[in-house]
């Protein structure tokens, strides 16, 4: 039974787990997760904050520059001799890391080697938030570990099912094929683990699954999921297109950009840092991207926030919906889709013609998940599911080692 030192990095958190494979084990939910930990405003800050069935037991304040002083400190932690025997931390195994851009390379995990590296590094134009983070991360364990293997997992891989009609634009053929412009997918790892946890709770086959998954938080993502497989999603190119996020736009109307550019006198850049970093649940609140926040306030711009988030993902769900054709659940997931009923209401009041059947008081009393919120007589479901990314990195990563 393996154990595996699970790195999620994001733009700026590190989150992190422990987490021991079984040998035999099909679905990702079956691993069991031993300590899982979180290093918060990176770069700014640096609060780290280690759990062991739900109850802290480590926190640090420390200030944390740069991944690499992140993942560091993570080691570091994790070796020492008092901390580790009184929390009964067996021997890492295996290092796994979350990589979000994969482009169309890679669709399985891999082990990391030189080449990988490279790859990784090609793509950090089209995932500047992230990919440079997992290279950082896999620099200090290759330094500090030397002796454990290092293995990583794409966010693009689940997506390498989608058919060409959906993920290529309708852009002239040969400059799309030039420059590699064509939809990929992210947040696969998510995607991939409610549909499992979702076929392993409720007894269904995989391959006859049809379903909507919705990764919601501070980056968002929907995808169709048809016989097990990612059929259409909404992040594209990059991560920033498909529904409205935390700070990213969503889709929007492309001539705003060249419009910004001429007519506000904004740089590409500039316009570039408005999209990723000014807008969404931030920019049309005014306050905040936190949704645990604007639910409670009271003035219009944080009730509209919510409210535009809810009907941008009702609109995806019922674009796919249609090209599913026939579908038996839309899943909540990530940390918006667990804990916020008013979003979920917003979904699904509009899928009444596809005959689900809301439960309210389920839907307002569930946090976390894993759980139904229709009624019985819904023929559309809707979960919520708790999405556990680092049991679906270790897992993927671990097949590797296992095969």
């Amino acid at each position: 039974m393996p154990i595996v030192l699970a790195f999620n990095p994001g733009s700026n958190s590190l989150k992190f787990e422990v987490v021991e494979v079984h040998e035999n084990q099909r679905y990702a939910c079956e691993a069991k997760g031993l300590l899982s930990g979180t290093i918060d405003d990176v770069g700014k800050g640096g609060h780290v904050e280690i759990s062991r069935n739900g109850e802290t037991v480590y926190t640090s304040d420390k200030k944390i520059s740069d991944f690499i002083e992140g993942t560091t400190q993570v080691l570091e932690v994790l070796k020492d001799t008092k901390f580790a025997s009184q929390l009964h931390i067996p021997a890492v195994d295996l290092f796994a890391i979350r990589v979000v851009h994969g482009g169309d390379l890679y669709r399985t995990a891999v082990r990391f080697d030189k080449k990988v590296r490279r790859d990784i590094e090609t793509r950090e134009k089209l995932a500047p938030l992230h990919n440079a983070n997992a290279i950082r991360i896999a620099d200090v364990l290759e330094k500090n570990s030397s002796q454990v293997p290092i293995a990583v997992a794409f966010d693009t891989a689940f997506h390498h099912t989608i058919p060409e009609i959906a993920w290529r634009y309708p852009l002239p053929r040969d400059v799309a094929d030039r420059y590699g412009i064509r939809k990929f997918g992210f947040h696969g790892l998510s995607h991939r683990y409610m549909l499992e946890r979702y076929a392993f709770l409720t007894g269904r086959p995989i391959r006859e699954v049809l379903a909507v998954t919705l990764h919601l938080e501070g980056g968002s993502s929907a995808a169709a999921i048809k016989n097990g497989e990612s059929v259409d999603t909404s992040m594209g190119f990059t991560p920033l297109e498909g529904l409205m996020m935390g700070t990213r736009s969503g889709n929007i109307d492309p001539a705003i950009v060249t419009f910004l550019i001429e007519e506000a006198g904004m740089s590409s850049e500039k316009v570039q840092e408005l999209l990723e970093k000014q807008s969404g649940l931030l920019g049309v609140s005014g306050v905040t991207l936190d949704t645990r926040i604007l639910r409670k306030r009271d003035d219009e711009p944080s009730r509209q926030a919510i409210d535009m988030f809810g009907y941008r993902v009702r609109q995806f769900v019922g674009a796919y919906l249609a090209v599913l054709q026939h579908a038996e659940v839309v899943i909540f997931g990530g940390g918006i889709g667990e804990n916020t009923p008013e979003v979920r209401t917003k979904v699904c009041e509009g899928l009444v013609g596809w005959g689900m059947d809301l439960d309210t008081d389920l839907n307002e009393t569930t946090m976390h998940g894993d759980k139904e919120i229709t009624k019985r007589s819904s023929k559309l479901a809707a979960w919520v599911i708790h999405s556990e990314e680092g049991l679906q990195l270790a897992h993927e990563c671990a097949q590797i080692e296992l095969t």
